[in-house]
């Protein structure tokens, strides 16, 4: 095991300056010293005041990139990574650090110990917390997990696969990172007597014995959902999720084959293969701000259980608003956008399409020209269905009330005076609506109000009063001419 190794001490006189791990107890406030992670994932510790020369001590190197490898592997092995903040200090002084740190603590106010979390190392390189409070940086401030020496190439060439290929294809980052890769990698596997090509998503995984595979994820004719999924049996409500937004929307405990571990996790549908893939929920990361939208504890609790949450007046890169359902999604580990065309755009993308999924429809909107939709009328206006609306207000500050339909193929929201199923003698109304919107908002005349000065009320198209009568028939007299 890594961990071995890396406790592993060299004599006194050749031993060079390292550097090792405090861990603080969330629960229990206590500072110590760690020493490793045992088989169980249990975290391996002693008390400074209990540390004795011969006591081996966790050791690290101090050199970035190396560094965030090793606790990043090191923070996955743990079984309650969460219940613990670790500290990098110097070996050599690490005793006295630890019983600092413990007395700063024990008098620390809880504003105080929020300041600890500046010092504090995280998994991935994320050390600044700065760097993981927005939507925008989900994978870019993401240390490399693995590097390109550690790659079995003899078994990729088998696949017809090449460093200097998969870097053209935009795939060596991603899978670098300990991702798979975004998009599909056509593959051909040569038997000798036969040879097989298909479309696949790589990844790279580390075995029992630390080596590095190479995994293949192939493309599946749909997700396997009436089986039992790491001991979870998926109800109704799941697999209806899965199939429509490729998350199944609450978390579930699974149960891990090899240690029977019991794992609170989020399930999503890789949407390129059918691939049924699972996150633990504590690893669960949700941004405090998404698009300009800063999000509150409740909305945060809702992501954190794998809920869909509608967000309204998001801010695009092009400064344009937006509205948008995100919720967090298993496969690419971070809160994603999920819009109203994704299960068509997915469909497609399964055999014909070997770039991500990147949906770019706008979400149904559920305001109309200032006017907001109760949850009955949003329900049917997202069916397609035709809603009547009223309390709308038109240029000159008049009301007016008509129908609108959304229509898919154009994501754009249609605006009727009448009902399109209405007999054709009831249209008459129609017509004063007309008259009201095109005087009013579009500045055009109306024969028998051409005179009129006040905005026209709602179905008017006649004179209202004595004195807009009065206005109408005033008759201008021609200017004679000038001297």
């Amino acid at each position: 095991m890594e961990n071995e190794l890396i406790n592993h001490q060299e004599p006194n006189e050749l031993k060079p300056a390292t550097e090792t791990l405090l861990v603080l107890n969330i629960q229990t406030n206590q500072v110590e010293m760690v020493k490793g992670v045992d088989k169980e994932g249990n975290l391996q510790k002693v008390p400074p005041q209990e540390k004795k020369d011969n006591d081996p001590l966790i050791r690290v190197d101090k050199h970035g990139d190396i560094f965030s490898n090793f606790f990043s592997n090191f923070y996955r092995q743990l079984k309650n990574p969460t219940h613990f903040n670790f500290f990098k200090v110097s070996e050599y002084d690490a005793v006295n650090t630890a019983n600092d740190l413990q007395k700063y603590v024990d008098q620390a106010s809880p504003e105080e110990k929020e300041k600890l979390k500046d010092y504090e190392v995280l998994p991935q390189h994320n050390n600044n917390p700065k760097n993981q409070n927005t939507m925008d940086n989900n994978t870019d401030n993401q240390e490399y997990r693995f590097q390109p020496e550690q790659i079995d190439w003899k078994t990729m060439e088998k696949f017809g696969l090449n460093q200097e290929k998969l870097e053209k294809m935009n795939a060596m980052d991603a899978l670098l990172r300990g991702f798979k890769t975004n998009t599909l990698i056509p593959i051909t596997i040569n038997l000798g007597t036969a040879v097989s090509k298909m479309d696949v998503r790589l990844s790279l995984q580390t075995g029992d014995t630390g080596q590095v595979a190479v995994h293949l994820h192939g493309i599946r004719k749909e997700p396997s959902l009436n089986n039992k999924f790491l001991g979870h049996q998926f109800t109704d409500e799941d697999k209806k999720n899965l199939k429509e937004t490729g998350n199944m929307g609450r978390v579930v405990d699974l149960v891990n084959p090899k240690t029977d571990e019991i794992i609170p996790s989020v399930i999503s549908r890789d949407r390129l293969t059918n691939e049924l893939v699972a996150y633990r929920a504590e690893y669960m990361k949700i941004p405090d701000e998404i698009k300009g939208i800063r999000l509150d504890e409740h909305q945060k609790q809702t992501l954190l259980e794998g809920g869909p949450l509608y967000l309204e007046g998001m801010t695009s890169k092009k400064g344009e608003l937006f509205n948008a359902t995100v919720q967090f999604n298993a496969d690419k580990r971070y809160v994603e956008f999920l819009f109203n065309n994704n299960q068509n755009q997915q469909q497609s993308q399964y055999h014909h399409n070997q770039q991500q999924a990147q949906p770019t429809a706008q979400e149904v909107p559920k305001v109309f020209r200032g006017k907001e939709l109760d949850d009955s009328q949003y329900e049917k206006f997202k069916a397609g269905q035709t809603v009547y609306i009223d309390g709308l207000t038109d240029a000159k500050g008049k009301a007016y009330q008509g129908y609108i339909t959304f229509n898919k193929e154009t994501s754009k929201t249609d605006f009727s005076f009448n009902h399109s199923n209405k007999l054709k003698e009831e249209a008459k109304p129609t017509e004063d609506h007309k008259t009201q919107t095109a005087v009013n908002t579009q500045g055009k005349t109306n024969e028998a109000t051409k005179n009129v000065k006040e905005p026209l009320e709602s179905k008017q198209q006649q004179p209202a009063s004595q004195q807009q009568e009065d206005q109408q028939k005033k008759v201008r007299k021609p200017r004679g001419p000038k001297l």
